[in-house]
């Protein structure tokens, strides 16, 4: 019942700068976190960063002040603006809806494509 639409990815060299957009639609409950991962060929999946109905922020080490996460609770959309890219952070980057209506439920978007050049 939840949908999730993601935008942004692309190629950009080394120290650049993308913007991932995503927004939900469908049944969606008030109480809820909505983050980014990603996962690079050979790698597991891990959190990128997430962002809490009630504005609480939880980053990955290795993207800290570098990466900072932001969210419309009105328009149900979450971004995550990226600065200095390394080529280490290539990865297909998904966006993530967990709804806690019952425990926690994850939903996923398609993934975007994100390629950093050295």
């Amino acid at each position: 019942q939840v949908q999730l639409v993601e935008s942004g990815g692309g190629l950009v060299q080394a120290g650049g700068s993308l913007r991932l957009s995503c927004v939900a639609s469908g049944s969606i409950f008030s109480i809820n976190v909505m983050g980014w991962y990603r996962q690079a060929p050979g790698k597991q999946r891990e959190l990128v960063a997430q962002l809490t109905s009630g504005g609480s922020t939880n980053y990955a080490n290795s993207v800290k002040g570098r990466f900072t996460i932001s969210r419309d609770n009105v328009k149900n959309t979450v971004a995550l603006q990226m600065n200095s890219l390394k080529p280490e952070d290539t990865a297909v980057y998904y966006c993530n809806f967990r709804d806690f209506r019952w425990g926690f439920s994850d939903y996923w978007g398609q993934g975007t494509q994100v390629t950093v050049s050295s």
